[in-house]
């Protein structure tokens, strides 16, 4: 039985009232309207909905790579909103990774340098950097690839990349915009095996933006996105 004094555990995110509004006047879009969501920590999540319902703008700001226009997103219990532009910046740096549908890797760099890049800018050490971002290589799959460019992998190759990238820093979360949108079946399958995986056995937190129901069936729980409001959110066994 649980003691009264231990308080449970904050969810590890939470959108409270949250709304975006781009422009001013008539032209104002109202990209999220009073949006509330809860995801607590080990959950792998798939937002869904039509294009202009406000699910890419949550996940920015999720990210923190966009701010609320009225609302509160709070991060670990911690007031997102009350925390500056630098600490933002670090908050992101060290807590989350991101996966897009175009990989966003630098083209003449190598698939380890690439990996290596959120080191970098922690400011971590050489050795440390690379021994980190070899063994992120082969938990996705791509030892002995690391001095291959882009130009020099696959599609499916280039998408571990970018996974490897974005978990070489133990994040707590893992953001992915579309990350089979460049994929073909066979590869996109694979790739959400891996996310999958990190889900299940590294605890890594998965939020995943899709328009593909196959691909959102990875996940435990399905957020669908209309307008600007969140329509439906419950596991996915519910969704059918």
């Amino acid at each position: 039985m649980m003691d009264d004094n231990v308080q449970a555990a904050p969810p590890l995110i939470e959108l409270r009232r949250v709304a975006k509004i781009y422009g001013h006047g008539e032209g104002a879009v109202h990209a999220l309207d009073g949006v509330n969501l809860l995801i607590g920590q080990g959950e792998f999540v798939a937002i869904m909905g039509p294009s202009g319902s406000g699910k890419s703008t949550a996940m920015n700001i999720v990210g923190c790579l966009d701010t609320p226009t009225a609302g509160e997103y709070f991060f670990n219990g911690l007031s997102v909103g009350a925390l500056g532009r630098d600490q933002r910046t670090l908050l992101r740096r060290h807590y989350l990774g991101f996966v897009f549908q175009g990989f966003n890797l630098l083209p003449r760099t190598t698939a380890i340098e690439n990996v290596e890049l959120p080191l970098i800018y922690r400011g971590m050490g050489q050795r440390e950097r690379r021994t980190r971002a070899l063994d992120a290589l082969r938990l996705v799959g791509l030892e002995g690839r690391g001095n291959h460019t882009s130009a020099e992998l696959s599609g499916g190759q280039q998408q571990r990349v970018a996974i490897a990238r974005a978990i070489v820093t133990n994040p707590m979360i893992l953001l992915a915009d579309e990350p089979t949108g460049n994929l073909d079946t066979k590869t996109s399958r694979e790739i959400m095996d891996l996310v999958t995986s990190l889900n299940l056995e590294r605890g890594i937190t998965v939020i995943m933006v899709t328009h593909e129901t196959d691909i959102a069936a990875y996940a435990h729980r399905l957020v669908r996105f209309v307008d600007g409001k969140v329509e439906f959110d419950a596991p996915r066994r519910e969704a059918a």
